[in-house]
C-alpha cells in the first residue's frame, strides 16, 4: 500500500516532498498516484518517441518525468530518469535501452507499492 512510510523505504525523500505539499500527506500521496498512473502518458511518450528515434520528443517526456519525480522527491526514479534526460538534451543519439530498463524498474517498484 502507497504510503508516506513505503515511499521512505522506497528511496524517497519524503519529507522533501511533504514540504511542497504544505506537510499534507493526503495531498502528497495523491500526487504520486497520479504520476504513477500517467495520464498523460509520459512514459509512453517517451519509450515512443526513442523507438523512431525523435531525441526531441524523448526529451521533452524525459524531462516532465524529471521535473514530476524531483517535485515529489522519488529520488531513485529521479536519478535514473535524470541521466536519460541529461543526455538527450545533449542531442547523445545513442541506444537507451539499458537505462530505459531501469526507468521501467523503477516504475515497476512505485506501481507495486501503490497496488498492494
Amino acid at each position: 500500500m502507497l504510503s508516506i512510510e513505503t515511499l521512505r523505504q522506497y528511496g524517497a525523500d519524503v519529507d522533501d516532498g511533504l514540504k511542497r505539499c504544505v506537510n499534507n500527506e493526503e495531498f502528497y500521496l495523491k500526487l504520486v498516484k497520479m504520476f504513477l498512473a500517467d495520464e498523460k502518458n509520459d512514459f509512453l511518450k517517451l519509450d515512443e518517441a526513442l523507438e523512431k528515434r525523435d531525441l526531441k520528443a524523448a526529451f521533452e517526456a524525459a524531462h516532465t518525468i524529471k521535473g514530476t519525480s524531483a517535485n515529489l522527491a522519488l529520488t531513485p526514479m529521479y536519478e535514473v530518469i535524470a541521466i536519460v534526460s541529461d543526455k538527450l538534451k545533449a542531442g547523445e543519439d545513442i541506444d537507451y535501452s539499458n537505462y530505459m530498463n531501469a526507468v521501467h524498474e523503477q516504475k515497476a517498484v512505485l506501481d507495486r507499492l501503490n497496488a498492494d
